[in-house]
């Protein structure tokens, strides 16, 4: 059934016909389509369209057509209609009539599909929330394993530069994403304010010439208001662009996560060992154990990029209102949400059932010394040198142990004193208690500020996060 053929006499080409139509994946807004139409139906009873007996038993046969289509999805996507909107209109014919024919009066497919969207839209922004905060869980369960071990925090190398910088306890690393993800979910949610808005009984473009209550018929469609401007109501995506953008953004924070994961699970680094259940084989070479899920989520998120971009690029020079380009927005909006859920739900048992290898962490962790040269020069701070003296004689300490193949945290006091008498005239000594300095423990301790490695900051944050998180 067509839904517009009466200025029509030839048949469509049957090329066009398979280009035109886009039932193949918009029926996955067929619930959607068949709670607006619902709604509707109320809309045009309250506005004296139909009578509330013909209402009612249109709620009843849309309410048939909703079970047929959660039994087989697939049907109603081969059924070889033109888009989801007239699959339900035929099917709603075919069951009341006539009756069937004035449910879509004062009402276009224009502000039917933005309705669709956008209901579509709001469900899934919300699944998305919850998918996030099941990673955010897994990571704050792994952080307080790796806090509170027999032997202390678990600690390992923090990197710049990918270049060992300073420790940092495991759990912070943890929590650094667990932030991450958690600026995700505020961007969903914020996506969510402007999605739940209602576009039905904006018409084609120029808003429905019958009594029609907007803001009641939002209502009833659980979204908070109704659009205020028809022509933007009908002819605009910034909605599901501001979706995809934060698909985007929790995309490319769970492929950091992933490219650590690798690199922590790889022979040269040994810090983690991931479980069988999440990584692979080859076929050829006996030894191997593939980080394939965390690769598959790095690869995801150039693929949400490009779903982003594509929307971009086909919503750049639409003239209002409605256009036939914007039937390409769905696809790119499905393909986003898909992935990124499916990236969101993987990331979780990698999470979950993760070893770490404690010793090796802290052995790569402490390694030669070096990592302590910026408590060298905080030690020779807190006893009155100007830091960037410190900061120089620290670094000619780390050449003299690099040169001697003396780890950092072993040079002799008398070797230190030698390097300070080098900066130039100071009363500043370094005595034995150096050595309580340059240690991990030590090292950690002083981090104490907000949002530092300490352990006692690393406890508090975890349980402030353990509240944000929910």
């Amino acid at each position: 059934m067509s839904l517009w053929g009466g200025r029509f006499t030839g048949k469509s080409d049957p090329l066009f016909k398979a280009f035109n139509d886009s039932l193949p994946f918009d029926y996955r807004l067929v619930h959607a389509d068949i709670a607006g139409s619902i709604c509707w139906a109320s809309a045009i009873c309250k506005a004296g369209v139909i009578t509330a007996a013909e209402r009612d038993a249109l709620h009843a046969a849309l309410r048939e057509l909703d079970k047929v289509a959660a039994a087989d999805g697939d049907a109603v996507a081969r059924s070889g209609h033109e888009d989801v909107h007239s699959w339900v209109e035929s099917n709603l014919i075919a069951k009341v009539g006539d009756l069937g024919k004035k449910l879509h009066t004062g009402r276009s497919r224009n502000d039917q599909v933005a309705t669709d969207i956008r209901l579509w839209t709001t469900a899934q922004l919300d699944t998305l929330n919850i998918a996030v905060q099941r990673v955010q869980q897994a990571l704050l369960a792994l952080a307080d394993g790796e806090l509170n071990t027999p032997a202390g925090p678990t600690v390992i190398p923090g990197y710049t530069h990918l270049q060992r910088g300073q420790p940092v306890l495991f759990s912070h690393w943890c929590l650094a994403y667990v932030e991450m993800l958690h600026r995700d979910r505020e961007r969903f949610a914020d996506a969510r304010k402007r999605a739940a808005r209602s576009p039905l009984g904006c018409g084609a473009l120029a808003g429905t010439a019958f009594p029609v209550d907007r803001p009641s018929l939002a209502a009833d469609l659980q979204l908070p208001e109704a659009c205020r401007n028809s022509l933007d109501a009908v002819s605009d995506r910034d909605f599901a662009f501001e979706t995809m953008s934060a698909c985007s953004l929790c995309a490319l924070h769970l492929s950091r996560l992933a490219e650590d994961l690798i690199l922590y699970t790889s022979s040269e680094f040994a810090f983690v060992h991931m479980d069988d259940a999440v990584t692979s084989g080859s076929s050829l070479m006996p030894q191997k154990k593939n980080p394939d899920a965390m690769e598959l989520i790095r690869g995801k998120a150039g693929r949400i990029i490009g779903d982003l971009v594509a929307l971009a690029v086909t919503l750049k020079g639409l003239p209002l209102a409605y256009n036939k380009d914007m039937q390409e927005d769905k696809e790119p909006l499905f393909d986003a949400v898909d992935h990124l859920l499916l990236s969101l739900n993987m990331t979780v048992p990698v999470i979950a059932t993760l070893k770490v290898d404690r010793e090796t962490c802290r052995t790569a962790a402490l390694g030669d010394g070096t990592v302590l040269s910026t408590d060298l020069a905080d030690y020779l701070v807190d006893r009155g040198m100007p830091f960037r003296t410190a900061h120089e004689v620290a670094g000619k300490a780390v050449r003299l142990a690099l040169h001697s193949k003396t780890p950092l945290h072993k040079l002799t006091v008398a070797q230190f004193n030698a390097i300070v008498g080098e900066a130039g005239p100071t009363s500043v000594r370094i005595a034995e208690d150096i050595y309580k300095a340059l240690t991990l423990e030590a090292s950690l301790a002083r981090r104490a500020a907000m949002g530092g490695t300490s352990p006692l900051r690393v406890a508090e944050a975890l349980a402030a996060a353990r509240v944000m998180v929910g």
